[in-house]
């Protein structure tokens, strides 16, 4: 009988826990979201943000801002082919080095950095002013 009570004591508790956890979350998320500053620089790895009015290249990852200087430079007018993207930046064109460029590509594309013109085909998403 003492086991179990002890146990009964145990799980309670566990329950109540739980119970307070829910609590904390419910009330996290009611509060209102605060607002986070941009990042000054973005290091390498990092998520690409969606593009906003207003938000300049700056605040991507190096690699990301220089596939998006590529595309808005006179070359990518017209669009760019992944391994011309790939000799541009100053790599080799070899497949694991395209096809990182690609996904890398396509992902600009997905958070409006850039446009798919035609298949692997990548330009800039408005000419640049001046």
């Amino acid at each position: 009988m003492a086991r179990l009570r002890a146990a009964l004591g145990e799980a309670e508790a566990a329950l109540q826990r739980l119970v307070d956890a829910r609590v904390t979350v419910t009330e996290v998320l009611a509060e209102p979201s605060c607002v986070v500053a941009e990042p000054r620089s973005a290091v390498a790895g990092s998520v690409v943000p969606h593009r906003a009015e207003g938000r300049e290249a700056s605040v991507l990852a190096p690699d990301y801002e220089r596939i998006v200087s590529v595309l808005e430079s006179e070359a990518g007018r017209e669009g760019v082919r992944c391994q011309q993207l790939a000799v541009a930046l100053g790599l080799e064109a070899v497949p694991a080095k395209v096809e990182g460029l690609r996904s890398k590509a396509k992902r600009l594309v997905e958070r409006g950095w850039a446009r798919q013109v035609r298949p692997g085909v990548f330009t800039a998403l408005a000419a640049p002013a001046g």
